[in-house]
């Protein structure tokens, strides 16, 4: 389905209603005006009134603790929990899976302190290692506890996707794990129970036929959506998010929004792109452009954001608090940036460490995220003959060595594959890994 013919077709009238009409409203470039006002979305399925914002808790900040090792800076993360809610977001996403096990509780330490009723939180079974019905029960029952809740108000299945049908029934269903998380349901410990998607078309198609014939009913689905990946996702490992986007709409499901700025890239896009969107919208930051897009979709119920600290924080709120539809041109304009981004050497990675840690202690994320920021800030030196060769080789050099120990670059990968089952982006690791090894040797024979 062409993009113009979707919005026209099954957009229109809930974006009107949702959102002031794009003929009446101010030129984003001014000034804000009046109070913020965060942007919020209904579910017409229960009635919760949900921030289109959602603050996603895979990123919180980290702190080094003394001993060699990494923790949640809880501190950071109460302030910003503490400023979220004060200006209307409401919806907090975790998983046992995030941040080496350390998310839920300190999200849980943070909205504590604050009415349960002033928050939603939503959290994952991510019984990945161990999907025996006894390790999976307790991961359920553990995050309750982490919380500090009686109940999940959206209950994920994690990451389903890979493997289809027959990994599905490994993690939830040989081992009775559906069969509870319907009787939690019924005894009102989860309000809500749906599921995030990483995987195939027909993989996707399979969770949906389930959806039809009755199997499984499902509350709401969490999905990978922006403006790159809507059009222009490999079709193999992942599905073109309007894809997801229809067959999700025509059934009514609401939808959760994951990885709008694709681990952090569409807020660091290539210098001719950034300069493209600037000239649109000067006052604009580039990452706002990402999240409009996702929000002037009207299934949409909320767009996760993983805030590290206040700033991106203020800023989102900013954006969604003064929210602004793209009009269908302004959507197109995306449309040719992201045909643009598609012609630079990036990895796709989203930054989400997964695939940590590395059991030979290579820096997966930090070596993937130093080389998308050298081609995304163009100090990527493509050739001996460049202008400026010896100074991008240089630079790329001495800054990888400052982003990544020597011992944990990407030239020290044995290609174990261990890594391989952990990405949901379905990452060729090693064999980026090798590239990019093999780049900078390059660089340092001069042999570009």
């Amino acid at each position: 389905m062409k993009r113009r013919d979707f919005i026209t077709i099954s957009g229109a009238a809930a974006i009107a209603a949702a959102c002031a009409p794009a003929t009446n409203r101010k030129k984003a470039t001014s000034a804000p005006e009046g109070p913020e006002q965060m942007l919020m979305r209904e579910n017409p399925r229960n009635g919760d009134k949900i921030s289109a914002l959602g603050f996603g808790c895979m990123r919180w900040p980290m702190i080094d603790d003394g001993k060699g090792g990494r923790v949640i800076d809880q501190e950071a993360v109460n302030e910003m929990v503490d400023y979220a809610i004060e200006h209307g977001v409401n919806y907090f996403d975790t998983s046992p899976a995030y941040l080496q096990g350390q998310s839920e509780k300190a999200a849980g330490t943070a909205l504590s302190r604050h009415p349960r009723s002033s928050y939603y939180i939503a959290t994952k079974l991510s019984n990945f290692g161990d999907a025996s019905a006894q390790a999976s029960r307790k991961m359920f029952f553990d995050s309750l506890e982490q919380l500090h809740t009686d109940y999940f108000d959206y209950y994920l299945l994690h990451a389903i996707g890979r493997g289809g049908r027959a990994a599905f029934n490994n993690r939830y269903v040989d081992n009775g794990i559906i069969e509870f998380l319907q009787e939690q349901k019924a005894a009102g410990r989860i309000r809500n129970l749906g599921f995030s998607f990483h995987g195939a078309k027909h993989e996707f198609d399979t969770f949906m036929e389930m959806h039809d014939n009755g199997e499984m009913f499902w509350d709401f689905c969490q999905i990978e959506m922006n403006y790159v990946d809507w059009a222009h996702a490999d079709g193999v490992r992942n599905v073109n998010a309007d894809y997801l986007y229809a067959e999700l709409d025509k059934r009514e499901i609401p939808i959760v929004i994951m990885e709008p700025l694709l681990g952090g890239r569409l807020a660091r896009v290539p210098e001719g792109i950034a300069r493209q969107m600037k000239e649109r919208e000067p006052d604009c930051s580039v990452a706002s452009w990402a999240f409009r897009f996702c929000a002037t979709y009207p299934r949409v119920l909320t767009v996760l954001s993983g805030m590290t600290n206040m700033d991106p924080l203020k800023e989102n709120i900013q954006t969604f608090g003064h929210f602004q539809p793209l009009t269908e041109e302004e959507i197109e304009f995306l449309e040719r940036m992201a045909t643009q981004m598609m012609e630079f050497p990036m990895v796709n990675c989203t930054d989400c460490k997964y695939c940590m840690p590395c059991p030979w202690g290579i820096d997966i994320p930090g070596t993937f995220q130093h080389y998308n920021r050298a081609v995304t800030d163009g100090t990527y030196a493509q050739s001996t003959a460049q202008k400026d060769y010896a100074k991008l080789k240089k630079a790329y050099l001495v800054s990888y060595d400052r982003a990544v120990a020597t011992v944990r670059q990407a030239d020290h990968c044995i290609a174990c594959g261990e890594c391989l089952s952990h990405c949901p982006q379905s990452i060729p690791i090693p064999d980026q890994l090798k590239r990019i090894a093999r780049y900078v040797e390059n660089l340092k024979q001069d042999t570009l």
